[in-house]
C-alpha cells in the first residue's frame, strides 16, 4: 500500500489550456498514481461530493467484473464453444 503524502493537502494551480482550464499535478502525485504526460485520468464524484482522480476507468472495471462473473458461471459452455 502506498504511504500517505507527507502533507495530504496539496495546492494545484489552474492554468489556461486552449479554450479550457487545466491543472498541474505535483510530481509526487503523478508518481503515486503511476501516470505521466499523455496518460488518462478518470475523475469520479465520491458520495461525499469530493472528486477522485484515478488512472483506472471505473466503468471499464465494472464491465470486466461482469465478464469475469459470466465466464466463471458459464465455464463449461464457453469451453464447449471453444472446441
Amino acid at each position: 500500500m502506498n504511504k500517505p503524502f507527507e502533507n495530504p493537502s496539496k495546492t494545484v494551480k489552474l492554468i489556461a489550456v486552449g479554450n479550457s482550464t487545466g491543472f498541474v499535478l505535483p510530481k509526487e502525485m503523478l508518481a503515486r498514481l503511476r501516470v505521466g504526460r499523455g496518460d488518462m485520468l478518470y475523475a469520479t464524484e465520491a458520495p461525499d461530493g469530493s472528486i477522485r482522480l484515478s488512472p483506472y476507468d471505473p466503468e471499464f472495471q465494472q464491465q470486466m467484473q461482469a465478464a469475469e462473473d459470466i465466464m466463471r458461471e458459464d465455464r463449461d459452455i464457453l469451453r464447449a464453444l471453444a472446441k
